[in-house]
């Protein structure tokens, strides 16, 4: 009687910890879910501004459409891209297009003291500060996440439950090196 007491406690405790670590999981899982629905958010906030900015700068600067085009092109592709790697891609091609659009406006000292140019361009500048926060954010609980369902016995039930490691938003290899800035 004692032992079939024992072992009836045993599985309790067996399955309450298997139920507690299949919630926090669930729990971490959602929390990345939640960062990468944040970087979506400032993300669509930034594409949002571009065409503002794009429309500002044409009245000013109608001979760049080669930068006008790369941004609206580089928005383009940074809207339809899925998954990290690819956000992250496209992303960063945006970034590039926009330097080079910031970069004519030294070119135009009208455009560079328009009230509304300025005004983008420091929502802008808020928006990447933003969308920074928002992939570290994301990294952080895709760390957590990971070594959630990587380590014992979190693992046992992230196998038997189909916990899958997620991606980590990253700049693509060669974006990650120095910078060459050329005269």
């Amino acid at each position: 009687m004692i032992a079939l007491a024992v072992v009836g406690v045993l599985a309790l405790v067996s399955l309450f910890l298997v139920v507690s670590t299949y919630n926090g999981l669930v729990r971490r899982r959602g929390a990345v879910d939640n960062a990468w629905a944040q970087i979506d958010v400032q993300l669509k906030r930034r594409h949002d501004l571009i065409p503002n900015l794009v429309e500002t700068v044409k009245g000013y600067a109608a001979h760049e459409r080669g930068t006008l085009s790369a941004v609206v092109a580089a928005r383009g592709q940074a809207l339809s891209a899925q998954g990290p790697r690819d956000q992250a891609s496209a992303e960063n091609l945006l970034s590039g297009a926009l330097k080079s659009l910031f970069a004519v406006s030294e070119a135009y000292p009208d455009l560079k003291a328009d009230h509304n140019f300025a005004a983008l361009q420091d929502e802008l500048a808020t928006s990447e500060n933003r969308i920074a926060y928002s992939r570290q954010y994301y990294n952080d609980a895709v760390l957590t996440y990971n070594n959630g369902i990587q380590t014992v016995p979190a693992n046992i039930v992230a196998g038997m439950t189909g916990f899958q490691a997620r991606e980590y938003f990253q700049a693509p290899g060669e974006e990650r090196g120095p910078v060459q800035v050329r005269f």
